[in-house]
């Protein structure tokens, strides 16, 4: 029962019960009996005032508490003389005060946070109490694109604060780091992504050419002194006089074949390592790949390998080191006739600056694809590992954007982005 239904109910029966008494005076003493009407309606007028006066704070509180329900913090009350009343109304007052500053201020901030998370150089990927994707801002979609569900699925293995590196796509290499904040007294996580790519590069990089240069230095250290002694043996007619040397010979010119086998391994190494800057000018790509395809058409042949093309009839102008590109498209198709198994077919499609060389051979495994551009990675049983690697390099230097990557079963892509 409300606390003005109880006031009500009181006061009736209190002056009921006085009306009742005046009655049986009434009988004795008229005037007093008079007297005690004008008191009972005296005192009704008075209960009235006081119960509006009981009722008005009451009232008031009940709109400021339906203001505070809606977040309405300017709903504000102004004096009504009365000293009490007018204490509550400054308390209110005060609150809703500050109130409205507090909702300014986290205003303020969520919307400084927004801009900051929205214009941030690193990727930030929000998720929900579910661990679903809430809020992507545009530097992790640019650098994921449709891989942002793979790789919030990899981070649902991360505990709060730890780390993994990912490549999803097999060249660029990102630092997923994984973090928590409180939302209304529950944790809620968020991923950061940073791009690491060009630090694995440059490290790699370090590390390949001291190695490789260290190689190169021993074995031509050694491949010079052993091939002048050889081919002197060779050339020595006294030694091969008398008797049946022929098998010695063949052993001796073995093995400088060897060495020179030996040689142009070393040297396919250094040409990594000694990759020229890049001499852009321009070059029509069109004519680049039927040149590419016509240079690899004898070993497609012999593999049942056929090209076909998706060109443009007119030119396709880029600005880039012709000899370079040129290595580097030998690479790709020389890699893809590698993947053949059987007969198949090596796609060249060039539209929207984009050129898509595509195979239907056996497809790249998950297990490999985030290691195909590492130096001296190779699928194959006497790969040196270097052909992607070289690659990479060249696109690289250049400031293309590349991946390679199995579409499907029987569709593997390289894509170049040449914007």
């Amino acid at each position: 029962m409300k606390l003005s239904t109880k006031y009500i109910l009181f006061i009736a029966v209190l002056h009921l019960v006085c009306l009742v008494l005046t009655y049986l005076v009434f009988e004795e003493n008229k005037v007093l009996f008079i007297l005690s009407e004008v008191f009972i309606l005296g005192s009704g007028a008075l209960s009235w005032s006081l119960y509006r006066q009981l009722i008005s704070p009451l009232n008031h509180l009940k709109e400021g508490i339906n203001a505070i329900k809606d977040r309405d913090f300017n709903v504000k009350f102004l004096p009504t003389g009365k000293r009490e009343m007018d204490e509550l109304i400054e308390v209110y007052n005060q609150m809703m005060d500050e109130l409205r500053k507090e909702r300014i201020k986290q205003e303020e901030q969520h919307f400084f946070l927004e801009k900051l998370i929205q214009t941030s150089p690193t990727g930030i990927i929000i998720l929900d109490y579910d661990h679903q994707v809430k809020l992507v801002n545009p530097k992790a979609l640019s650098m994921l694109g449709t891989q942002i569900g793979e790789v919030t699925a990899l981070a649902n293995e991360l505990k709060a604060g730890g780390t993994k590196l990912i490549r999803p796509n097999g060249l660029r290499a990102y630092k997923l780091q994984k973090s928590h904040f409180i939302d209304r007294g529950f944790a809620r996580f968020f991923l950061m992504i940073e791009e690491v790519t060009s630090e694995i590069f440059e490290a790699e990089k370090g590390v390949y050419e001291k190695v490789i240069r260290m190689m190169a230095h021993e074995v031509n250290n050694t491949i010079g002194p052993v091939n002048s002694i050889l081919n002197l043996s060779l050339q020595t007619k006294t030694l091969w006089e008398g008797g049946d040397q022929e098998a010695l010979r063949n052993a001796l010119e073995v093995a400088v074949q060897r060495n020179q086998n030996l040689n142009l391994f070393m040297r396919n190494f250094a040409d990594l390592v000694k990759l020229s800057p890049v001499n852009r000018r321009k070059m029509d790509l069109v004519a680049l790949i039927y040149n590419v395809a016509a240079l690899m058409e004898i070993k497609a042949t012999e593999a049942n390998v056929t090209f076909e093309f998706i060109l443009p009839e007119d030119p396709f102008f880029i600005l880039a080191d012709l000899q370079q590109m040129e290595q580097a498209m030998i690479n790709i198709v020389k890699n893809a006739l590698e993947a053949m198994e059987r007969a198949g077919v090596i796609r060249f499609v060039l539209e929207e600056g984009r050129l898509v060389i595509s195979d239907n051979g056996k497809g790249i495994s998950e297990a490999h694809n985030e290691q195909l551009f590492s130096p001296f990675f190779s699928t194959k049983k006497d790969g040196q590992g270097i052909g992607l690697t070289l690659v990479r390099e060249i696109l690289v230097n250049h400031g293309f954007d590349f991946f390679l990557k199995t579409i499907k079963q029987g569709q593997t892509d390289f894509v170049i982005l040449l914007k």
